[in-house]
């Protein structure tokens, strides 16, 4: 596909949110956060956590007074995604998520539209525990594959074989209409001929939806300590990443899954709407530990973040008076920043006038020239985006830009 026809906001596959309504207009999601995990993966910063016994029941108990509380603070609003995120949820009862939706159901307007995606692991795929989610209300699962090569699957810590994660595609694919699947690239001793075969393996399998990811090494995650201690070899370097990044959106965008995210690609109509309403700055409850959140109440956006650690996010929650989280105002400046973090990650780009909405000062008209006039960003009327060579260079776009 041409440069200019991915770049053109026009031809985008999702319709911009109108930047009038703003974070209304942008969806309103809920996250829930289920923190538990078989095993913890050495990449993985996440707020996940392996335990021999979990007390269902108390955590049913705690989500249901949280999802009840949060009604309360947002009465009348019409959800458009709900999303369970881990660790790993599909290790969670079937019938704790049965419970849960149709509490949610009961809290909020909950059209027919209505997207639910929970995200599993390829080793906790059994098709008759998938049929109990899809007869709770799922309609979407997200797969955590991460890698066709069972060498690297081992290396990455990873419970599943290439045969297993290839079958719980088609097990979710059997029950489901809308599956997608998770891949890491740029790994140790990764070339560009081995991630060429193993992205068109992935798209052999005819997904209507990819999310995929650089291995980045991070802080406190068992990758990181092998890092500084010398031992993490054969990891790309910028260049090699860089062309890594070229070759997934040649090979994707010729397959008809352009990026319509940095890291994600979708078929026309089969992007993922949850995400959305973040990268469109809309409006999202985070509930569980360590789940955040932003929520616009009486003019004001306020930024929420619970509690980390399990336990204390459970006697939290039990104890009630919103000990579980804590809540801050988000100052205009700070939210005009969050804005174009989050959309010029996205192939429609950002709004000028809702920029300047939020932050009380429009852009600076000579900095979004000279980006434009470099091929970093593109320009329409209101809207502004980041070119392929942009979002590959979205950091240095923002300094410029903020």
């Amino acid at each position: 596909m041409a440069e200019d026809a991915i770049d053109n906001p026009l031809r985008a596959a999702v319709a911009p949110a109108s930047p009038e309504i703003g974070a209304q207009g942008a969806g309103f999601g809920l996250y829930l956060h289920w923190p538990f995990c078989a095993a913890k993966c050495p990449y993985c910063d996440f707020n996940s956590h392996v335990a021999r016994h979990v007390d269902h029941p108390r955590w049913e108990a705690a989500f249901t007074r949280e999802i009840r509380r949060a009604g309360t603070l947002t009465p009348g609003r019409a959800l458009d995604s709900i999303f369970f995120g881990g660790g790993t949820p599909s290790l969670m009862p079937p019938d704790l998520v049965a419970t849960i939706l149709d509490l949610v159901r009961r809290t909020w307007n909950c059209g027919p539209e209505l997207e639910v995606t929970l995200e599993a692991n390829p080793s906790s795929v059994e098709r008759g525990r998938f049929q109990d989610f899809v007869q709770a209300g799922v309609n979407r699962f997200s797969i955590g594959v991460q890698a066709l090569d069972d060498a690297d699957l081992r290396r990455l810590g990873r419970l599943h074989s290439v045969r297993e994660a290839i079958d719980a595609v088609a097990t979710a694919r059997g029950l489901c209409e809308r599956v997608s699947f998770d891949l890491i690239y740029a790994r140790q001793d990764q070339t560009a001929e081995s991630w060429s075969a193993e992205l068109a393996q992935a798209l052999a399998l005819e997904p209507d939806h990819l999310s995929l990811y650089q291995l980045t090494i991070e802080d406190g995650t068992v990758f990181g300590a092998r890092q500084r201690a010398g031992k993490l070899t054969g990891m790309p370097d910028e260049e090699r990443s860089a062309a890594l990044f070229e070759l997934t959106q040649d090979l994707c965008g010729a397959a008809g899954l352009p990026a319509y995210e940095i890291s994600n690609h979708a078929r026309r109509g089969a992007e993922g709407r949850h995400n959305l309403v973040y990268w469109r700055y809309g409006d999202f409850l985070g509930l569980g530990p360590g789940a955040h959140g932003r929520l616009t109440r009486s003019g004001m956006r306020f930024a929420t973040l619970a509690e980390p650690k399990p336990e204390a996010w459970l006697a939290g929650v039990e104890e009630g008076a919103g000990r579980q989280e804590t809540t801050e105002p988000v100052a205009r400046s700070d939210q005009a920043a969050e804005y174009l973090m989050m959309c010029l990650r996205l192939r429609e780009g950002a709004s000028v006038a809702r920029h300047a909405a939020l932050s009380g000062v429009p852009l600076a008209s000579e900095r979004l020239e000279r980006l434009a006039d470099d091929g970093l960003i593109w320009r329409d009327g209101d809207r502004f985006g980041t070119t392929r060579r942009g979002r590959l260079l979205l950091n240095a776009v923002l300094r410029e830009i903020l």
